[in-house]
């Protein structure tokens, strides 16, 4: 099944973060085809350290579907009716940049300890599936 293969790359798309505590990846897929990917990470041109000398995600680190749709932004793509494939469930900021985005459907591997993302994308329509590896 497709749905299966791109959160499949997407889990190894999450192995190119630099973030110690937590690894995510995405993928943005319009009409078959990979049109934009992420992972969790620094803003270009900072150092490439997720995690403050207490081990806590420093407040600058972008999510990977935060990255994906960014990079869509800067290429002749859109995503329009497009389905993201993440590791991780989305949290809130993310999900609002997903609805804006246009993406459809999201499709995710495993919940985030925080479940309003999910809430917000369902009251907007998007349609979601969670994925759990077999």
């Amino acid at each position: 099944m497709l749905d299966e293969r791109y959160l499949r790359m997407a889990r190894i798309w999450a192995e190119n973060s630099y973030c110690q505590r937590r690894k995510v990846g995405a993928l943005v897929v319009k009409d078959k085809m990979i049109i934009s990917d992420g992972y969790n990470g620094t803003p270009s041109g900072f150092e490439n350290v997720c995690e403050d000398e207490n081990g806590s995600t420093k407040s600058y680190v972008l999510h990977a579907e935060a990255n994906a749709i960014t990079k869509l932004a800067r290429s002749s793509n859109n995503s329009d009716g497009s389905t993201l494939y993440i590791t991780a469930s989305p949290c809130i900021e993310c999900a609002k940049l997903i609805i804006q985005s246009g993406i459809r459907r999201v499709v995710y591997g495993e919940v985030y300890r925080l479940t309003d993302g999910i809430e917000l994308l369902k009251r907007a329509g998007v349609e979601v599936e969670l994925m759990e590896e077999l």
